[in-house]
């Protein structure tokens, strides 16, 4: 039996139920998250193989996972650059990006210009609580992701895909389907639709908040904050 997915509107209260009886801070939400993304890409390519990351944030959380991945890429050894036309207002995203500039990553308004140059993407535009028409500048991005050859790692979901439909019929996205998809908690409905390599990340949840939403979660090896999952849903041996 494949792995249970989770609905937007079920993760959306998952994501309350860990910030209230699971005692966690959005910081450290997004901290793992961004934790599990950076795990991700290098599994993908490790520096050896290419070490320019091109990182492209929405304005919400799933773009400040983005940042959050950007920061341990660099440690990792990558040369990481940030796209992220509209900063989100929370003074969160202040911070992480006064993180990202304290290490002297840069940041770009050439979005064609840095993907030209770059060895991965991480689409981190939208998450799962994406829902309706996708706007400009992200309707060009995403236009860009779709049809560039550079590998893309999308953040929990391919954006401007519906959590629970896929990708769009037609518009920005309705070809889009990244080389890599890191499902954040559990994966998401959307996933029937992916063909790329799939990777689950979020290795906190407690035995009470996972079954209170029925998951059941694979084994996590070491001290990996990923697991490749195959085409049914279960951990890639």
């Amino acid at each position: 039996m494949a792995m249970k997915t989770l609905s937007a509107k079920n993760a959306a209260a998952l994501d309350k139920d860990l910030m209230s009886i699971g005692g966690f801070s959005l910081d450290q939400l997004m901290e793992l998250a961004g934790l599990s993304v950076s795990q991700a890409v290098y599994r993908l390519k490790s520096p050896i193989g290419g070490r320019r990351i091109l990182v492209v944030c929405g304005p919400g959380n799933n773009g400040g996972d983005g940042l959050v991945a950007a920061r341990h890429l660099w440690h990792y050894g990558y040369k990481p650059v940030i796209y992220y036309p509209k900063p989100g207002k929370n003074e969160l995203y202040g911070r992480l990006t006064t993180q990202l500039k304290n290490l002297k990553i840069p940041f770009t308004t050439d979005f064609a210009a840095a993907l030209k140059e770059a060895d991965q993407v991480v689409d981190a535009i939208f998450g799962f609580s994406f829902s309706g028409e996708v706007r400009e500048p992200f309707s060009a991005i995403i236009e860009e992701l779709q049809n560039t050859t550079v590998p893309v790692t999308s953040v929990d979901a391919p954006s401007s895909w519906n959590i629970e439909e896929g990708p769009p019929s037609s518009g920005p996205g309705s070809s889009f389907n990244p080389t890599a998809l890191v499902s954040l908690t559990a994966p998401k409905p959307l996933t029937k639709w992916f063909r790329g390599r799939h990777f689950l990340g979020g290795r906190f949840l407690s035995p009470d908040i996972a079954h209170k939403y029925g998951l059941e979660l694979p084994d996590y090896d070491g001290v990996d904050q990923i697991v490749e999952l195959g085409s049914d849903g279960k951990k890639k041996l």
